[in-house]
Parts: structure tokens; C-alpha cells; sequence
């Protein structure tokens, strides 16, 4: 400003304009306070340490070590040193390794792909019930349907591991999201010891997956949305009696 009046002839007035300010900025000449190079030492060193938090909780941490500051004061301080709280990231998404791509797969024979997916539903009081569905994709028939508080990948492999002794087959390729039961190192660790191959869909893509997902909701509409379950034992019966019994249409073990 000065530099417009002195070099150009400008008068305060003009000058103010031409740059934009107010007067009163040339009359009350900015102070800075001893102590701001502190404060702004220990707002760095705060972003450093919780980079999720911003001038509110710098300030609170500030008052609880002894400094008497104003809250504005300590906002003004915190833009000055050019701090802000970064933006969100997105999770990246585990995804599972396939040995065949999931979207050009098609069973051709029995026991070519088995297919799996989870359900949920809750007993009368009140608490979450996991089922387990196990589909052959070229029979169409449901392999196993098992209902628990929790299944787990140790539980998955359980469950498979029984299915193979049952039925004295094992499949050539396992469908499935990328849940992180699909994605576990046991399930891996199983496929590669079974020599089973795995073809993970693409993520939020369930028509990828559409013969487990068919089953599924014929389990929901058929089941699920009619049945009430008093206890865990109970969703147990009904589901292993839907799981046993196979016939070409309706919810029995099979799906069209």
C-alpha cells in the first residue's frame, strides 16, 4: 500500500481500493505475539502425531497443557501453518487370487464349480444366525446349507472337508466373492492342498455368482421370510432338512 502511494502518487483512499482493503488495515499495524512460533511448533507436532484431528481438538490439547489461548486464536495459528485434516481414503478392498476368471466360468459337468455364499437371519430373540450355502453349478443342487452363530474360514473348511467325505467327491473349482472368509489364508491354504482351483467374482458384482444367489433367494423368500427360529438348534433342523431334500423346482436343494 504504501509502496502505491509513494511510487505512483496514489492517495490512501485510491490505493485502498486499487488493492483491495480497508483503510483501517493502515492504521492498526499488525502485531505478532511472542509466543506464536511456539504455539505453531506445538500445532505441527500435534498434526503429526493424530493426523484425523483438527484445530478443536489441537485447542482442548493446548488448554490441558496450561496454555490460556483463545479458540480463534488457536483456529487463525492453525491455517497459518497450513494445516487441515487430509481426506478419507477408501479401504482398499481385498480381493482373492483366481485361477480362472469368475466371469467366463460355466460348469460343465457335476462337481466342475461348487459355488458358496452367506445369508443372514436372527432367532426370536433377537440374535444373528450365519447360514452357509454350498451349490454344485451343474446339478444345481444345494450341497449344504449350514446355519451358525458365526462361520469363520476355519468353519468353511470344516464344512467342505465333511461335504467331500460324504459324498466321496471334491470339486474342481470354487465360486465366491471376496467376503474375507473367501479370501483367508485357510481357504487358500485348503484349495491349494486339494489342488481346487478358485474363481472370485468381481466385487459388488453378484450376477458373477448368479446360481448360489438364485438359491439364496429362494432360501429368503421360502424360508427365511415364513419361518420364525425360537433357537440356533432350530434354524439347524430346517436348514439341513431344506439342504437334504432335492427335487427339480421349490426350495429343496435345488435351484433352477
Amino acid at each position: 500500500m504504501i509502496c502505491l502511494q509513494e511510487r505512483l502518487g496514489f492517495s490512501e483512499r485510491r490505493a485502498c481500493r486499487l488493492a483491495g482493503q480497508h483503510r483501517s488495515t493502515q492504521r492498526h499495524p499488525v502485531t505478532v505475539a511472542d509466543d506464536d512460533a511456539v504455539l505453531g511448533a506445538q500445532l505441527r507436532q500435534f498434526s503429526r502425531e493424530r493426523p484425523r484431528w483438527g484445530y478443536r481438538q489441537a485447542h482442548q490439547r493446548l488448554l490441558d497443557d496450561g496454555w490460556s489461548i483463545n479458540r480463534k486464536r488457536t483456529q487463525r495459528l492453525w491455517r497459518e501453518e497450513g494445516l487441515r485434516v487430509p481426506p478419507k481414503r477408501r479401504k482398499r478392498q481385498r480381493r482373492g487370487d483366481s485361477t480362472v476368471p469368475g466371469d467366463r466360468l460355466r460348469a460343465e459337468r457335476p462337481d466342475h464349480v461348487w459355488a458358496f455364499d452367506f445369508q443372514w437371519d436372527v432367532t426370536e430373540d433377537g440374535r444373528a444366525v450365519k447360514l452357509l450355502n454350498i451349490v454344485d453349478e451343474f446339478t444345481r443342487e444345494a450341497l449344504a446349507m449350514e446355519a451358525e452363530r458365526s462361520i469363520d474360514a476355519d468353519k468353511v473348511v470344516d464344512i467342505l472337508d465333511r461335504i467331500i467325505s460324504e459324498l466321496g467327491r471334491r470339486p474342481e473349482l470354487l465360486r465366491c466373492d471376496n467376503g474375507p472368509e473367501m479370501t483367508s489364508h485357510a481357504l487358500g491354504d485348503w484349495c491349494r492342498f486339494s489342488r481346487t482351483g478358485t474363481a472370485f467374482i468381481e466385487p459388488g458384482s453378484p450376477w458373477e455368482n448368479p446360481f448360489v444367489e438364485s438359491f439364496n433367494s429362494r432360501v429368503r423368500d421360502e424360508l427365511l421370510a415364513l419361518e420364525s427360529f425360537s433357537c440356533l438348534t432350530e434354524a439347524r433342523s430346517w436348514s439341513r432338512t431344506s439342504a437334504s431334500t432335492t427335487t427339480p423346482t421349490g426350495l429343496t436343494g435345488r435351484t433352477e
